[in-house]
């Protein structure tokens, strides 16, 4: 199911209840609660279609497939977000680690993580989980 993002609404909120309602299982786990899945298991990974990356939360587009690329690390990797704004980026101390996790700013759905070893000007790698994306075609990808 596709869904597009309203421009007009600037917050989703839903309490858990809700959103077990609308997401399966794994996009429940990765999604609201910071879970991540198995490397090459997505189904996004190797997607090689042009168009569009949403947040399967709330419909906001949050990559384009212009700016994806292989890392080598099996997961959806992107040079950078669809529009400035669309993804935001918390400290994340989990695991004895330090990291940078990117969520969706309009729904702040979990989607993975930044790290500063990617390819063009910027050198971001926005590693995302496949289950926290649905996809449009066409588009600017």
């Amino acid at each position: 199911m596709k869904k597009t993002a309203d421009p007009d609404v600037t917050g989703v909120r839903r309490s858990d209840r809700e959103w077990r309602r609308v997401l399966t299982p794994e996009q429940f786990k990765v999604t609201r609660k910071g879970g991540t899945e198995r490397a090459f298991t997505g189904a996004y990974w190797a997607h090689k279609e042009d168009g569009t990356y949403l947040c399967v939360c709330c419909g906001q587009a949050l990559f384009e497939s212009a700016d994806k690329f292989d890392s080598g690390t099996g997961w959806p990797s992107f040079t950078r977000p669809a529009a400035e704004g669309h993804v935001g980026e918390k400290d994340d101390r989990s695991f004895f680690m330090r990291r940078t996790e990117v969520v969706c700013s309009r729904c702040d759905a979990h989607l993975g993580h930044v790290f500063p070893d990617g390819p063009g000007p910027e050198g971001m790698r926005y590693c995302i989980n496949s289950a926290a994306l649905d996809f449009e075609e066409g588009g600017e990808g």
